[in-house]
């Protein structure tokens, strides 16, 4: 075993033997497990009642999150009461050495309890618990005094790597000033995101990869400054540089093909949060335009997930891209008996009584065709909300049309076919017929 961790564990020893058979240090202990119990028995009575009424706050999500996880850790504020009361009143009735481990255990259940609280801000449980244990356990040795101690032990655990020391403090080190300014530059760049989406002046386009940039620029300058707070030298990134390029051209070839392209589509603006498009099959409304892929919400309220370079490669239909209304047609038939005239004059009718027909233009009937049963009709109209789908609307107007014709004697016809059935007798003579003509 190494020298400081040898170290580290007798002083860690002398104080609990010191605690132990000290009287003072036994009352201390009880003081401490009575008040645990009753702070976990008021926090069970109190809690569910105050997260109900905090929860009614819907306006900030953050902010809920934060008063939940305050109450979800009553029992930690109720100990904290408990200690602080039992050590103002300790020091005013003995000596203050009487009361250090009250003082001591106060300090760090005050630190857990703000820790705690402060790091349900990550919404990952399990980064969050290891961000709060980390941070508690460095304050922890801190008010022990063990720190030097510690971070002695894990130095003298090292690697050398050529002129290099790789060190196991110096690993965690690195790996808590990455984890912590990545974690507040995504913070920080959700926080001026949310700022730039209240900018009415500028385009959703421009908004989205405005935020995107910020996001990338703050992480990347968190990755150089926590690499150069560790003594990395950035300049011996430069050989990894190279490496890391040919990987994304190859293993990462889609990825960033798809990142390419989202920034292309967010910068030629052919689509935008809330335009209607169609792409194949899919028929819906944009949502939210990401890095890799585009969410796009159906009527039927699914939600697909399509990548950027579909957009690029394929053809899209955007029905708002710079116009938010839309031409429908619909095509009907009446019988040969029915004035096309007057037909014609009930559709245009009809369709300017349709709720979500506009007067953007004004609908018209054409008759295209004498069909074989019919006289056939196109009948065509505007609306301003593709969004709130096109069948539904076709299907208003349709059934607009069949209670117009019926209150005006119109018919609609349908096809018919005549079949005629010949007996056996004359076929025979039928037969008789073309053998005389044969001869």
């Amino acid at each position: 075993m190494p020298l400081d961790f040898q170290v580290f564990i007798n002083k860690a020893h002398d104080g609990l033997n010191a605690l132990m058979l000290n009287r003072w240090g036994a009352y201390q202990i009880a003081i401490m497990a009575a008040g645990y119990l009753i702070a976990v028995f008021l926090a069970r009575r109190i809690e569910p009642t105050l997260e109900a009424r905090a929860r009614e706050i819907n306006s900030n999500p953050d902010l809920l999150r934060i008063i939940v996880a305050f109450m979800r850790r009553l029992k930690w504020l109720f100990l904290i009461i408990w200690l602080w009361a039992a050590t103002v009143i300790m020091r005013h009735l003995t000596w203050p050495s009487h009361s250090w481990l009250l003082s001591m255990v106060l300090t760090l259940v005050t630190a857990w309890f703000v820790v705690a609280v402060l790091t349900r801000l990550i919404r990952n449980r399990t980064i969050a618990l290891f961000v709060a244990t980390v941070t508690w356990g460095s304050i922890a040795l801190y008010i022990l005094g063990f720190d030097h101690a510690f971070m002695s032990a894990l130095d003298s655990l090292a690697l050398n790597i050529g002129s290099v020391r790789l060190s196991l403090f110096s690993a965690f080190k690195g790996l808590a000033v990455i984890t912590a300014l990545i974690w507040t530059a995504v913070l920080l760049g959700n926080v001026i995101v949310n700022r730039v989406d209240r900018l009415d002046d500028i385009s959703p386009a421009f908004r989205v990869l405005l935020g995107k940039l910020i996001k990338i620029a703050l992480i990347l300058l968190a990755c150089a400054i926590a690499l150069s707070a560790t003594g990395i030298d950035l300049t011996a990134l430069t050989v990894f540089s190279g490496a890391i390029g040919v990987g994304i051209g190859f293993g990462l070839q889609k990825v960033m093909s798809n990142f390419i392209s989202g920034i292309i589509i967010i910068i030629d603006k052919s689509i935008k949060p809330g335009d209607t498009i169609s792409l194949g099959d899919t028929f819906g409304w944009i949502r939210e335009l990401r890095a890799r892929f585009v969410s796009v919400i159906t009527r039927d309220g699914r939600e697909y997930l399509i990548p950027n370079e579909d957009f690029i490669t394929q053809q899209v239909i955007n029905w708002s891209f710079s116009s938010e209304y839309v031409r429908i047609d619909v095509d009907f038939g009446v019988a040969y008996t029915s004035d096309p005239h007057e037909v014609t004059r009930i559709a245009i009718k009809t369709a300017k009584g349709i709720d979500r027909v506009t007067d953007y233009r004004a609908p018209v009937c054409w008759m295209t065709a004498f069909g074989a049963s019919s006289l056939d009709f196109k009948l065509r109209f505007w609306i301003s909300d593709p969004a709130n789908g096109l069948t539904n609307v076709r299907g208003q107007v349709l059934l607009a049309l069949w209670d117009a014709f019926q209150e005006a004697g119109i018919n609609i016809p349908f096809p018919h076919r005549e079949v005629i059935m010949k007996t056996p007798v004359e076929v025979n003579i039928h037969r008789e017929q073309m053998a005389k003509i044969k001869e």
